[in-house]
């Protein structure tokens, strides 16, 4: 009934960012909009039919988002009303391919996407890796949050690598982790001399919510690293499992929320890159030639515009007609 759907609702969620006071007050009831972040690496014979009955779902339940369809899996990111977005993943998850497909919720705002992006694609994640690395053949074990918990309360020797880009991790990032330095998921060849040294280590590589280090992992695996795990489920379930643990900052999203969290006493670790005071707030270079996403505190930012350096301003001053 309407009071049961409640109190389970009740219990996934934390809000994107509030007080005290409002955990008192929101704490019983479901939020209004509803995020869904799902994936699964699973061999689909026929992906366009796949994306047409998940695009049609979609628009039956008035969700707005993004859905990758592939030969190699599904991934996805959707929000809508809360019980719009718990009647889709109870029809998705009838198809026998994902009926065991994790999926992850957190709080929407109503606004994070404009419209729905279903498409077909060559990969779910864009890695452009040789075929041989496939994670239906071949990935690192998942590692449980609650086991990655225990190593850092233990002290356990281990190295999280963070598999995401290079801008996610400015805004928040496991204590102690590795940044290769990634533009793009693409990336990874380029950097492994930065992770060689990691050969001999135990491993763990991190991403949002758990679909980049299916394919990661499996790259490091094809390429000597021995000892490697993967976070189950990503940062995503860490951090609602254990809010303002072992992460520092926010979690970077891909949608116009741009940032969340799961409460929690937590550490802002984001740094304006024009002044180097605390942020977490992030701007895309006023430079059309350069687009740089970056972080910039609100004193740094400018109406018409925050280039993210002198170089850039210059660029465009340099190109602006004059109207003297």
């Amino acid at each position: 009934n309407g009071t049961m759907t409640v109190i389970i609702f009740a219990t996934r969620f934390r809000k994107v960012k509030r007080t005290a006071d409002e955990n008192a007050q929101t704490d019983r009831l479901p939020p209004m909009h509803q995020v869904l972040l799902f994936y699964k690496y699973v061999t689909i014979e026929d992906p366009k039919a796949v994306m047409d009955s998940v695009r049609a779902l979609a628009k039956e339940h008035n969700l707005l988002g993004r859905v990758l369809v592939a030969e190699e899996g599904i991934n996805g990111t959707l929000e809508g009303l809360t019980a719009d977005t718990e009647a889709f993943a109870l029809e998705l998850v009838k198809e026998p391919r994902f009926a065991d497909m994790n999926i992850k919720r957190s709080e929407g705002t109503g606004t994070s996407f404009t419209k729905l992006y279903v498409k077909v694609r060559d990969e779910i994640v864009g890695t452009r890796f040789p075929k041989n690395v496939d994670p239906r053949v071949r990935t690192a074990p998942h590692l449980p949050a609650e086991t990655l918990r225990e190593w850092y309360e233990k002290g356990e020797d281990f190295v999280v690598v963070d598999m995401r880009n290079d801008y996610e991790y400015q805004s928040g990032h496991f204590k102690n982790s590795v940044n290769p330095g990634m533009e793009n998921s693409r990336d990874l060849p380029k950097v492994m001399p930065v992770l060689e040294p990691l050969k001999s280590k135990k491993v763990v590589t991190v991403c949002t919510g758990g679909v980049r280090c299916e394919k990661m992992s499996a790259f490091l695996l094809e390429h000597g690293f021995e000892d490697v795990y993967q976070l189950e489920n990503g940062m995503h379930t860490y951090m609602e499992k254990y809010p303002g643990k072992d992460f520092l900052g926010t979690l970077y999203t891909f949608d116009k929320r741009l940032t969340m969290d799961f409460g929690g006493d937590r550490e802002v670790v984001g740094r304006c890159k024009l002044c180097g005071d605390s942020t977490e707030k992030y701007v895309n270079c006023a430079n059309n030639d350069c687009h740089l996403h970056f972080l910039a505190c609100e004193s740094c930012q400018k109406e018409d515009g925050t280039f993210c350096s002198v170089a850039c301003t210059e660029h465009v001053a340099a190109h602006t007609p004059s109207h003297a």
